[in-house]
């Protein structure tokens, strides 16, 4: 079990990891024949990149030759695979850069991108379109930006009615707390974020049911999905105890339990590995403690599967 200063600390680190990352204007959209200088950022892992469009659009604007274009008609791709705007940046890093996750025993998201291995990937350079919307792998914004508020909203209800059985922690957050929510989350303020998280993952009265886990897979192209990245996301019911036991369920037993043939052990990782905010998750890991410490802003345990070898 985790103790107390651990999961602080754990916490804290997650909440700080970063990235940095170079972002340029599409060739194609450019008015510039030798290109638009990038925009460079360091930013947050657990935030998205749709909140960036506002000050990219004002800073290539001038590059644009369609300076009529509005912000939120811009998506970002690498490597020309479009990334889906709902997923947090660190995710979408962890699925798409080929970057290796950290090897530490723990889960320790602090200094990786200070190791020579990570200096290659580092930069993550993307490309941002504000024309050519790739409509078969990414569903369109609207105009002002609202939909990433409604699909963070309807993944925080989803995340709460599994732990507890029902929404009524989200839904019955006052005006001015789901404001400030939001508003946390924009602005990455954890002082603000941190006492409206912990009323949703600590719901008084209510036994822990399930835990919120995505799982995401590599997988080959589709016809429906040519070139979404070629995931496939595998969730299922994850109680916070081994079926038919009472002991605390890991990420080896979940695992083992869901994809058998990648984890045909629950304790050793033979053909993939699980990988958490850039860190391969021990097997021996609580689910329950990962989701309390290490979850997504939006609740949820984002785990990305790495094969080995």
């Amino acid at each position: 079990m985790t103790s107390t200063k651990e999961a602080q600390n754990l916490q804290s680190s997650v909440w700080d990891g970063s990235l940095p990352i170079e972002i340029r204007l599409s060739a194609s959209e450019c008015r510039v024949y030798d290109q638009a200088d990038p925009y460079l950022i360091q930013y947050p892992r657990l935030s998205y990149l749709p909140f960036l469009l506002p000050r990219l659009h004002a800073f290539f604007s001038s590059s644009l030759i369609d300076p009529d274009l509005i912000p939120y008609d811009g998506w970002f791709s690498f490597e020309d695979v479009p990334l889906k705007w709902q997923y947090p940046l660190g995710l979408l890093y962890d699925l798409f850069s080929g970057a290796s996750p950290s090897q530490a025993s723990g889960l320790d998201v602090q200094d990786r991108s200070s190791s020579d291995e990570q200096e290659d990937y580092l930069p993550w350079q993307l490309t941002l379109h504000f024309t050519e919307w790739p409509e078969q792998a990414l569903v369109r914004p609207d105009a002002e930006g609202k939909m990433l508020h409604d699909a963070f909203i309807n993944s925080v209800k989803e995340a709460d009615f599994l732990r507890n059985g029902t929404a009524k922690g989200i839904m019955s957050l006052s005006k001015d707390d789901s404001t400030k929510l939001w508003n946390a989350v924009q602005e990455h303020d954890f002082d603000s974020f941190n006492p409206i998280s912990k009323r949703l993952l600590y719901a008084q009265g209510a036994p822990l049911r399930h835990i919120p886990l995505k799982i995401y897979l590599p997988s080959s192209p589709t016809a429906s999905e040519p070139t979404s990245g070629h995931l496939r996301v595998v969730q299922s019911l994850i109680t916070p105890s081994s079926p038919g036991s009472r002991e605390p369920q890991t990420i080896g037993t979940a695992l083992h339990a869901l994809l058998p043939t990648l984890f045909p052990s629950r304790r050793t990782p033979i053909l993939a590995k699980a990988v958490l905010h850039g860190a391969v998750v021990p097997m021996s890991a609580l689910v329950e403690e990962l989701m309390r410490t290490a979850a997504y802003l939006d609740g949820w345990v984002h785990l990305g599967v790495v094969m080995m070898g």
